[in-house]
């Protein structure tokens, strides 16, 4: 009876899993309105039943899965801020990492969802994502001046700000043009900003978005 509890116990794990995974990847795709349920059923391939056994509706479901997407954002860019190197070394590092440009930010999106944006539940994860993210540049930045890598009089919030609207804007122009180019364009042209408040005597910094590897 043992064996056979712990068995259902993972198949409920598993359902569970599927089923936030698939969400996940439909809010990606399709967006909040044009998830249903059916469709997170139909991909999670599991029954209505194991869905309601997890979650109270779509809505919950649509929470955990932005969630875990925020999450998996976070880890993605903070290892790319808290990796080796400069202030400026780290923010390029940032700007110049694999992006699905052409599908867009997976949190980004959900932001133009009238639902989502209406609903200050659904909301709440993208909020703190985007102010743990400006919050955690502003810490490399204020790091860099203090070190003395970057001019004294660099402003590390507003260039923070400007670091998460370049990537979101660019996210928005490169799919309104169907080609990554517009979103190169845009982190050329801010590390081309972000070189000129290095302190001059430091090794000249690369500002080409030659790094940067997109993937359709």
């Amino acid at each position: 009876m043992t064996n056979s509890g712990s068995s259902t116990g993972r198949g409920s794990a598993s359902a569970r899993e599927r089923l936030v995974r698939s969400t996940q990847e439909l809010l990606w795709e399709r967006g909040y309105v044009g998830t249903s349920p059916k469709a997170i059923l139909e991909r999670a391939g599991v029954g209505q039943g194991s869905m309601y056994h997890h979650f109270d509706g779509k809505a919950a479901l649509a929470l955990a899965a932005i969630e875990r997407s925020a999450e998996e954002l976070w880890a993605s860019a903070d290892a790319c801020l808290s990796g080796p190197g400069t202030a400026y070394d780290k923010v390029a590092a940032y700007l110049l990492r694999e992006r699905q440009v052409l599908r867009g930010c997976p949190i980004g999106r959900m932001t133009h969802d009238r639902d989502v944006a209406c609903s200050a539940e659904l909301r709440r994860p993208l909020d703190a994502l985007f102010d743990r993210l400006r919050t955690r540049i502003a810490e490399v930045i204020t790091e860099g001046v203090r070190a003395g890598e970057l001019a004294a009089g660099t402003d590390p919030s507003a260039l923070a700000a400007t670091v998460a609207a370049t990537v979101q804007g660019g996210y928005v122009l490169a799919r309104a043009a169907d080609d990554p180019a517009p979103f190169d364009a845009a982190v050329q042209g801010l590390l081309s900003l972000l070189s000129a408040q290095v302190v001059t005597g430091r090794p000249a910094p690369s500002t080409g978005p030659a790094g940067r590897r997109s993937v359709r």
